[in-house]
């Protein structure tokens, strides 16, 4: 020690520890003269000595103008040693980075003015120490001092100024640290992290792109900062980093994606539409590297498609159609059941929008990988049943859709009624919503007829009774009254005629004798009359209640529209159809007087012309003759039903057995009226004398004609797709 006192005068060092900046000054002059000096000699032993003492002595004292006369006097000495500092360089940086973290702020000042002298001394040879440097940068960006941050900005410059023409910057030991700074909060340090991505990706040797998904997510989470500015600063970084995407031949798309797919799910609004943006990009741009990452991304987007903000929906419905255009193969990565786990997690939104593009999704699979589907269809297949309660219509006819096009396979098909018959069993208002939608779109997308005759074979074997009836009632209302099922009415029509209507009318017969409006109503469509008046004649009083009067009115009603036009002019020729009129006065003795329907009914009665029948016609069929032996002429040609001919003897009826038929639709009542019994017996024996007494106290209950005096479009009256049974 004692040979450094001799080098540097105790004048000197008394000087540079004053409390006087300006003989701190003077004295780091002379430090600056004395190393130069010993520079030119090349005695740097002794160099180091003074380096040393002012190490030790100074910047590490605990009197601050101490340590601030040892920063000035290193840079002194830096400055002396000129183009031979960067041997000394170990021993002079790394106590001036100390002092950065100096509890005063004029020490912290002075070593940022320190190192802005160290550093245009050595300039490239400062390359070494970046890292750290840049570390105590980011801190005194934020520092609580103003001449401390200014001085820290100056010292920033300098640097950046070194690093862009220094080739021997290593951007691999630099990108850790950037990443664990973009995490910090504070406003300053943002914007000095954002600065030096700028300047770094603005450099031609320094790739900053490829290390982009390194700090991607500290930027996109700078877009919600509470300063617009560094939000603007962000987001023109990232505007310059997807320019550099579309014009570079190679890029890391499947990190990046994985950031933005979380990014689309921020809070805020402008993260939103700058992720979607990007991803957006991402689908053009990325081809098969994004295949294993399509699902994330449809995760992504399908939300997005419902965002409050329309340019958000904008980009995201684009974005979703360029990437369902995409036609990716399994074989190469895309997984099938991951976009169809993501599509049904999102049948479950409360977006109308979403859900309707979820199910386009689940469609379009099904139509390019549809044995891929099936293999999940045990996952989906519920959530495809349920969103058929769905309160929006066109979600309802998309849902539909996409089980015809499962339906396709007989297994299938099979299985999609049976739950659909299950849930319109355990759901009533599903029915009463939504049946007659449901019903008939399907009936457009897999056959009127298949449908029918499925539905007609599940409920012929329902142990349900009450529902069976419920539902046939409804099946036979959207038959009677849909323009989708005008096809299998005519074929009904045929029914007596060709192997084809017979078929669909014994098809239909045992489920529809749950009701027997519903039967009543298939026989007056398939024409065949006399069976119609044999089943209004076997009605028992149990039957004629007031849901049978309530289905009664309905028909007569029905009666009246095109449906039935054909019925309404055969009543011109009552020779003919002398059973249609008979069934026809049988309903209309089972109306009440008082009641509309009666009216109605016995007004269009009124009009059939009296002249067409003959005096044995009249007699023969008020005389309850049977039905062979009246239709039997003497050419040996038999008339089937109301006047049709066929000169088969053997087969009047186009071999339907209908006093079978009859005994059939009887053993069915029978059950319904034990279940009726049986109901009413349960109810009477759980209700207490007081409930007795309360129930006789209570008003009246109307009677079935004061039902049935309602005003008709009353009766009728629905909304879309809704039924009223």
């Amino acid at each position: 020690m004692a040979d450094v006192f001799s080098i540097i005068p105790a004048a000197v060092l008394r000087n540079l520890s004053d409390k006087l900046y300006e003989k701190r000054k003077n004295a780091a002059l002379e430090v600056e003269g004395i190393v130069k000096q010993l520079a030119v000699a090349g005695e740097h032993d002794k160099i180091a000595a003074v380096i040393n003492l002012l190490v030790n002595e100074f910047t590490n004292s605990p009197q601050a103008n101490h340590r601030k006369g040892g920063l000035i006097g290193l840079a002194a000495a830096t400055v002396g040693l000129t183009s031979e500092a960067a041997q000394h360089l170990e021993q002079i940086v790394p106590p001036v980075l100390n002092s950065f973290s100096d509890q005063d702020s004029r020490v912290r000042y002075y070593a940022c003015e320190a190192l802005y002298n160290i550093a245009k001394v050595v300039r490239g040879d400062f390359i070494v120490f970046f890292n750290q440097i840049f570390d105590a940068l980011c801190k005194l960006s934020a520092d609580s001092d103003a001449n401390v941050q200014s001085a820290a900005h100056l010292l920033d410059r300098l640097v950046k100024d070194i690093v862009t023409e220094s080739d021997q910057f290593s951007i691999e030991e630099f990108i850790p640290l950037l990443r664990e700074r973009m995490n910090v909060l504070n406003p300053y340090v943002r914007q000095f992290l954002v600065g030096w991505i700028t300047v770094l990706d603005s450099v031609p040797d320094i790739d900053m792109l490829g290390f982009l998904p390194d700090f991607l997510d500290g930027l996109f989470n700078m877009l919600s900062d509470s300063s617009h500015e560094i939000r603007q600063q962000a987001d023109s970084a990232l505007s310059e980093f997807l320019t550099e995407i579309k014009n570079s031949p190679s890029v890391d798309y499947g990190r990046m994606a994985e950031i933005l797919v979380q990014r689309a799910a921020s809070q805020d609004e402008f993260t939103r539409l700058t992720a979607i943006t990007w991803i957006n990009e991402f689908v053009k741009l990325g081809g098969d590297q994004l295949v294993p990452y399509y699902a994330d991304i449809l995760g992504a987007i399908l939300p997005c498609i419902s965002d409050k903000e329309e340019k958000i929906r904008v980009v995201a419905r684009e974005t979703n159609e360029e990437l369902r255009a995409i036609k990716a193969d399994p074989a190469e990565g895309f997984d099938v059941g991951a976009i169809l786990s993501v599509a049904r997690r999102h049948l479950s939104t409360e977006w109308e929008a979403t859900r309707i593009e979820a199910l386009h999704w689940i469609y379009t699979l099904l139509n390019r990988h549809r044995t891929e589907v099936l293999a999940f269809l045990n996952d989906v297949f519920d959530t495809l049943l349920k969103a058929l309660s769905d309160p929006s219509d066109e979600v309802v006819l998309l849902v539909l859709e996409v089980h015809a096009c499962i339906a396709k396979d007989p297994h299938h098909f099979h299985q999609l009624v049976v739950f659909l018959v299950h849930n319109f069993r355990v759901d009533n208002s599903l029915l009463e919503r939504r049946g007659a939608l449901i019903i008939r779109r399907l009936c457009v997308l897999l056959d009127a007829e298949r449908v029918y005759r499925e539905l007609s074979t599940i409920l012929e074997g329902e142990s349900d009774l009450d529902f069976a009836s419920i539902m046939v009632q409804a099946l036979n209302l959207i038959l009677l009254t849909s323009s989708e099922l005008s096809g299998l009415r005519d074929l009904l029509k045929q029914s007596l005629v060709t192997a084809a209507g017979k078929d669909l009318f014994l098809s239909l017969y045992a489920s529809w004798c749950h009701s027997p409006m519903a039967i009543i109503s298939l026989c007056l469509l398939a024409q065949t009359y006399q069976h119609a008046s044999s089943v209004v004649q076997s009605l028992v009083e149990e039957d004629i209640n007031v849901k049978f009067l309530v289905q009664l009115d309905k028909l007569i009603h029905l009666l009246e529209t095109p449906t039935f036009a054909y019925l309404r002019l055969q009543l011109l020729e009552p020779g003919k159809y002398i059973w249609l009129l008979k069934a026809l006065y049988g309903l209309l003795m089972l109306l009440p007087q008082q009641s509309a329907s009666f009216k109605i009914l016995r007004t269009r009665l009124k009009t059939v012309p009296p002249y067409s029948f003959s005096g044995e016609q009249l007699r023969m069929a008020s005389s309850g003759i049977p039905y062979s032996l009246m239709n039997y002429t003497g050419s040996g040609s038999q008339i089937s039903e109301d006047g049709d001919m066929h000169d088969d003897l053997q087969n009047p009826h186009n071999g339907i057995n209908f006093a079978s038929r009859l005994q059939q639709f009887d053993q069915i009542q029978q059950q319904h009226r034990m279940h009726a019994k049986t109901q009413t017996q349960s109810r009477y024996s759980s209700t207490s004398s007081t409930k007795e007494v309360q129930r006789l106290e209570e008003p009246k209950r109307p009677s079935a004609a004061q039902e049935l005096s309602r005003p008709p479009s009353r009766s009728l009256r629905r909304g879309p797709g809704q039924l009223q049974l």
